[in-house]
C-alpha cells in the first residue's frame, strides 16, 4: 500500500507550514493569547487560504478535499500550536454535508468554506462526561422550526462563533441542529483553557434552532470521530515540533563542561520521545484512513487510535519538561506552552482512559458475537 503523499497534498503542506513560520510566531500567539486566545483576524487569513473549505464539496463553494488534506493541514498547525479553531470547521462542515437537508447545505456549507462563518459543535455537557448519549438538552417544535433549551461546556470559541451545531433530545431521540449565536435566547460566558484557546459555555433558553437530522446520535458520533481524527493530526504536530525544541535545548545546554545531548542516558530518552511520535503519527494516519469505514469499524479504530495518542502526547510532553529542567514550565519559553496544548488535546473528545474503555468494550462485543 502506498503511503505517500501527492504532489498535491505536499504542496498543502508547505503553504501551510510557510504560514505559521511567517505569520504565526511564537510572538504573534502571546499576543492572541493575552487578549482572550482567539484572533478573527488569523480565523480570516486562513479563510483566505482555503482551509475552511478543504471538507466542503465544490458544489458549495468548498475545495471538495477531505480527510487525508485536513489532517495534512492540522498536523502544520499544530507544530505553531495554532489556537484558532480550524478543525471545528472540518468537523461541522463534515456533520453538515453527510446529515443535513438540501436547504442546510445550502444555507451554511458556502458560509463555512469561505470563512463567513464560524460555526462549532456544542455538544458536551457536565454530567455526561464523555458519553454521547447522555444529554439534558431539549428540542421542542416551535411554529415551522425548533426551539432549543440546553446549558454546553467548553464549547470552542463559544462566545466568537456564529453558529453551533447542538445536539439535543427530540420526541425522546437525540437530534442534531443548529442554532445561531446572535438569536434570541442565547447567552455565553468565554474563557481561556488550559491551552490558552478559547471557550465558552453556552446557554440556550428556547432559542430558535434549525434541524440537521433526527438520526442525531448517528450524525455525532460521526462528528466527534472527525474531531478525534483532527485532535490526532495536531497531537503529531505538536509533538514534532516539541521534540524539536527538545534536542535543540539539549544540544545547547551544557553541565561538566559538555552539552547534555552527550549524556547516553538522556539520549535514550530522547529515542523513547521519537518512538512514540513515530507510534503516534501511524495511529494519526491510520483515524484519518478509517473515517470512511462502517460505523462499528470507524468507531473502535478512531478509539484506539485516542488511546496511543494520549499515552504519546502525554509522554513527549512530559519528558521534554524533564529534559529541560525548570525553563520546560516558564510561560515564556515555548516548551511550556507545547506541553499545555497536549495535555488538554489528551482530554479532548475523551481521555485515554475513556477510550480504552470503549476499545475493551467493543471487543468483548465482539467476542459475545462468535462465542
Amino acid at each position: 500500500m502506498d503511503f505517500d503523499f501527492s504532489d498535491d497534498q505536499q504542496a498543502l503542506r508547505e503553504a501551510v507550514a510557510k504560514w505559521v513560520e511567517k505569520s504565526y510566531d511564537f510572538e504573534r500567539r502571546q499576543q492572541i493569547v493575552k487578549s482572550g486566545g482567539f484572533d478573527r483576524a488569523v480565523y480570516n487569513e486562513l479563510a483566505e487560504l482555503g482551509l475552511t473549505g478543504i471538507y466542503v464539496s465544490e458544489a458549495y463553494g468548498g475545495m471538495g478535499m477531505g480527510p487525508v488534506e485536513a489532517m495534512v493541514v492540522l498536523e502544520e498547525l499544530g507544530r505553531g500550536i495554532v489556537t484558532e479553531p480550524l478543525a471545528q470547521a472540518f468537523v461541522t462542515s463534515a456533520v453538515i454535508q453527510t446529515y443535513g437537508s438540501d436547504e442546510v447545505k445550502q444555507q451554511w456549507l458556502p458560509k463555512i468554506a469561505s470563512g463567513e462563518a464560524l460555526v462549532v459543535l456544542a455538544h458536551q455537557e457536565r454530567k455526561a462526561r464523555y458519553r454521547l448519549d447522555v444529554c439534558e438538552a431539549k428540542a421542542t417544535q416551535a411554529g415551522a422550526g425548533y426551539a432549543l433549551t440546553a446549558l454546553k461546556n467548553i464549547v470552542p470559541a463559544g462566545d466568537q462563533a456564529d453558529a453551533f451545531v447542538v445536539p439535543a433530545m427530540l420526541d425522546g431521540k437525540l437530534a442534531l441542529f443548529i442554532v445561531e449565536r446572535a438569536a434570541k435566547g442565547v447567552s455565553t460566558r468565554g474563557y481561556l483553557t488550559q491551552a490558552e484557546s478559547r471557550a465558552a459555555d453556552v446557554k440556550l433558553d428556547n432559542a430558535p434552532a434549525q434541524l440537521i437530522t433526527t438520526d442525531g446520535l448517528t450524525a455525532l458520533n460521526f462528528a466527534v470521530d472527525v474531531g478525534i481524527a483532527c485532535v490526532c493530526a495536531e497531537g503529531v504536530g505538536a509533538m514534532d515540533q516539541t521534540l524539536k525544541l527538545t534536542t535543540e535545548y539539549m544540544n545547547q545546554r551544557k553541565q561538566f563542561g559538555v552539552t547534555i545531548a552527550t549524556f547516553q542516558a538522556l539520549r535514550h530518552r530522547v529515542a523513547d520521545m521519537k518512538m512514540q511520535l513515530e507510534l503516534a503519527r501511524s495511529m494519526s494516519y491510520y483515524a484519518t484512513l478509517k473515517l470512511g469505514a462502517p460505523e462499528a469499524e470507524r468507531r473502535q479504530a478512531l478509539s484506539r487510535a485516542k488511546v496511543q495518542l494520549g499515552n504519546s502526547m502525554r509522554f513527549v510532553g512530559q519528558q521534554s519538561v524533564q529534559l529541560h529542567g525548570g525553563i520546560g514550565v516558564t510561560d515564556e519559553y515555548a516548551g511550556s506552552h507545547y506541553f499545555k496544548v497536549l495535555t488538554q488535546l489528551e482530554m479532548t473528545y475523551g481521555d485515554t482512559l475513556h477510550h480504552l474503555g470503549e476499545v475493551s468494550q467493543r471487543m468483548t462485543e465482539t467476542a459475545g458475537v462468535f462465542a
